[in-house]
Order: structure tokens, then sequence, then C-alpha cells
């Protein structure tokens, strides 16, 4: 049963490729500290929105202490929130080096994301792995992101397709990026088994992103996701272990992603 997820670890971990340490926290079950069990593990990028929402971007966080207070139906889980770095975030989370510019301006960004998945799976996961009593195996080791945090989920699945089980990408951003995320996940399958939750309003474009493409950005997302579906099912992913989800009227904030993750959790651990 899930009943509170009170204990939060904080830790500082090194970053080399960026020469600085980065707060990793760590939220286990409530009833953690007094057995011996091992629990899945999520791991999850801008690990500042996700647990409270006065240290949220955008106000709201993803309520995921509430959310699994509540639910009952949810297996109890670890869940890691990794920060993101704040002004380098567009670097660390788009793989390849982009450049976009109008009339006004030019953007080029990217290109750490590589560092960071492998950072990730060779330093973070193996500090949880040794402090905490995690379940290692690939299907109980998820991953999960928003915006450009799903672009370095889905990234890191590709490039890791032994280490996570679980997917959850949610407001896919990849057409910043669209042509190299495309070649890569298709040049690298994930495993079929792999739980894949894919998710996209259809209000999702902003004036921010408006300024980065002609494209209309509320359809773009939507593309962007079910391209993404449709290479998956391309590489031969089996179609139950798919679940892509597009909401009516629903735009890009944390609100939506925290309505959801229940629901993406419930498909990751294969609960009815």
């Amino acid at each position: 049963m899930n009943s509170d997820y009170l204990a939060l670890h904080e830790h500082s971990l090194e970053v080399p490729y960026m020469q600085e340490k980065r707060r990793v926290r760590v939220l286990l079950p409530s009833n953690y500290e007094s057995g011996t069990t091992h629990y899945p593990v999520v791991y999850m990028h801008d690990g500042q929105n996700i647990f409270f929402s006065r240290e949220s971007y955008s106000g709201y966080s993803w309520k995921l202490i509430p959310l699994l207070k509540k639910s009952e139906n949810l297996p109890p889980v670890i869940i890691v929130g990794i920060d993101n770095s704040e002004e380098k975030r567009f670097d660390e989370y788009i793989p390849w080096e982009i450049s976009v510019e109008d009339e006004e301006q030019k953007i080029s960004a990217g290109g750490m994301g590589k560092d960071y998945a492998k950072w990730l799976v060779e330093t973070v996961k193996p500090f949880i792995d040794k402090h905490y009593r995690t379940k290692k195996e690939r299907k109980d080791t998820i991953l999960a992101g928003s915006s450009l945090g799903a672009v370095i989920t889905a990234y890191t699945g590709a490039a890791y397709p032994d280490t996570f089980g679980g997917l959850g990408i949610f407001s896919l951003a990849s057409w910043l990026c669209e042509e190299a995320f495309i070649n890569y996940l298709s040049a690298n399958p994930i495993n079929s088994k792999s739980k894949v939750y894919i998710q996209s309003g259809t209000n999702e474009g902003n004036e921010e992103d408006q300024m980065l493409t002609t494209k209309d950005t509320d359809q773009t997302y939507i593309d962007s996701s079910i391209r993404y579906y449709n290479t998956l099912l391309g590489n031969g992913h089996d179609l139950d272990n798919l679940s892509l989800r597009i909401f009516s009227g629903e735009y890009h904030f944390e609100k939506y992603w925290a309505d959801h993750f229940g629901e993406f959790l419930a498909f990751a651990f294969n609960v009815d």
C-alpha cells in the first residue's frame, strides 16, 4: 500500500564535465527506514520543479508527494530528482549542437546531452544503488522528463537500452533538433519490452517557442510526439508497451504533467 512518502534526502554530486556540484534529491517511501524491502527507482530531470511549487520555475510543481501519498494502487517507489543546471539547461538536455536564428537573434545550444546521460548512468545511478535499497534491474529503473527533459529522456533510453525499462516522455520538444533526434532514435532501438508513455497537449506552444520557428508550435509538439511514437513502432517496439496520449486544451505546464504522472506510473509498472 502507498501511504506517506516523507523522507527527502539531499546529496551534492560532482559533475566533472561542468566542473561543479549538482543537487540530487531522493524521495523515499514512508516505511523505508523500518524495513528491508528493495524498491524500483524513477529518475527525473528538472529536479527543482518536481517536489515543491515554491521551487518550481513555473510556480507549480509536479505534486509528486501528494500523488504518492494518496494513490493506493501505485507500488512504493524511490523518486530521484536531479536538478537542472539552470543557465546550461538547453546544453545539457540536447545531445546535439543546434543553431536557431531569426531576424532579431541567433541561438546556439546543445551538445552536452551525451555527457549528461553518461553522468546519470555512470555516476548518479551507481550512487543511488550504493546508498539506497534499490531494485537494480532494467525493468525497475524508470526515467522521466518534460519538454527538453523529454528529449534527454528519450535519448538516454536509446543510448542505454539495458539500463532503463520505462520512459516518461511529457510534452516532447524534439522539434528543436528533430532530424538528429529521429536519426539517432531510428539507429538505436530501445528494448521492445520497455514501457514508453508519451504525453502531449494540443496547446503546447508559447511565444518563446514561436520565436524559434515559423511553424505552428501547438501542432509541432503533437507532430514530434507522433513522430517519436512512429519511430519506436518502426523499430519493432511492442505496441502493448507504448502509450500515446494527446489531451485537448492542455498546454506546456507542470500542472498537466502532474495530472498525468500517476497514469504514467501505473502504465510503467503494469498497474490496472
